[in-house]
């Protein structure tokens, strides 16, 4: 099978919908690609229209008129989170795979909506969660699952980072319901876990508005329990000026201030443990136990872009070549457990999952 990118391979066609933030970086990196060629911008705003003349490709106001006009290899679906279901269905009607930027719908009963649809019409779904693509996560996960760590006992992580007030200015829905660190931001991290940990199957939480003052919460102290027997504690703010999150100490998106020296994630098992992002393992020689020394080394990671290698793996599923490495049934269980979070702190309740 031949490898992803390369340049022997014909570039699979590619159209996005939505020309916002995440949007526009979809549309740079299929320009830059490859393996993919872009066809096309969907997006009623005006910017979207020049953006397409500047780039050469066709300009539709949405996703209909775009599968009215053309049907692209596979269509990035980078709209609002309230517009992924109905986006994605248009796609699923059309018998055209997709990306759709997580989350996968705003909604549980949304998300069921598509995951059925896309099963019975046979339709790929790959779901935005990029983290899985990136190197660092890649290689965290095979050591737990290699049992390096031993039984995995304990973790501990961290979302904190301060956004400024004219991130709030400039969408005043993020200080409503709807908004918050638990359903923007925290769904990122609930993802990387259930990556590395396997299934979250309780959670507790109990959250505050205190700093900004706002509707929704501005930090939250977070418990899991996975089905594995081991525990998470988990503290996110968006208030907080802390450098321990992934966008700042994994160095991957360099419109973040880099913090090469700290940790978002402690894993830690019954023989070792591991930092994330720095890679710094502790592992003992012999018996573990408190009183001996640590071995510690730093596991070497080649840095990529996720983003980059997303598009190279959704490329590789247009072609037949991959299964989506999240699919929309996947993405379903992330939305669960986090919506499950919210509910958490909302009502000062142990939840379960499988209630949610």
């Amino acid at each position: 099978m031949r490898e992803e990118g390369d340049e022997t391979m014909a570039r699979s066609s590619i159209a996005v919908v939505g020309a916002g933030v995440i949007g526009r970086r979809h549309i740079e990196l299929a320009c830059a690609s490859d393996a993919a060629a872009l066809v096309a911008i969907a997006d009623p705003a005006p910017h979207a229209a020049g953006l397409a003349r500047s780039l050469g490709v066709a300009w539709y106001p949405n996703v209909q008129t775009l599968l009215d006009a053309m049907r692209p290899d596979g269509v990035i679906v980078a709209t609002p989170n309230g517009s992924h279901v109905a986006d994605g269905l248009a796609c699923i009607a059309r018998h055209v795979p997709m990306l759709v930027e997580k989350p996968i719908a705003d909604r549980l009963d949304g998300a069921r909506q598509l995951v059925v649809a896309a099963e019975r019409e046979a339709v790929p779904i790959l779901v935005g969660h990029h983290r899985r693509h990136s190197p660092l996560l890649a290689a965290a996960k095979a050591i737990v699952d290699d049992g390096v760590l031993g039984r995995l006992v304990a973790v501990s992580g961290s979302a904190t980072f301060r956004k400024p007030d004219r991130y709030f200015a400039e969408a005043p829905w993020r200080c409503e319901v709807g908004g918050g660190p638990i359903l923007i931001n925290l769904i990122h991290e609930v993802d990387d876990l259930r990556m590395l940990c396997g299934e979250v199957v309780e959670v507790q939480a109990v959250a505050s508005s205190a700093s900004r003052g706002f509707i929704v919460e501005d930090s939250a102290a977070i418990v899991m329990r996975f089905a594995s027997g081991a525990l998470a504690t988990f503290m996110l703010s968006d208030a907080a000026a802390s450098p321990r999150s992934w966008e700042q100490t994994s160095g991957e998106n360099p419109i973040y201030a880099h913090c090469a020296d700290e940790d978002c994630y402690t894993l830690a098992g019954t023989r070792g443990s591991l930092g994330v992002p720095t890679m710094r393992l502790r592992t003992y020689d012999g018996e573990p136990s408190w009183t001996a020394p640590f071995e510690t080394n730093i596991v070497a990671v080649q840095r990529a872009d996720p983003l980059a290698r997303q598009l190279a793996h959704f490329c590789a599923v247009l072609r037949g070549e991959a299964q989506p490495r999240v699919s929309a049934r996947d993405a379903l269980e992330t939305l669960r457990a986090t919506l499950a979070i919210a509910r958490a702190a909302a009502t000062g309740r142990r939840i379960a999952i499988a209630d949610v």
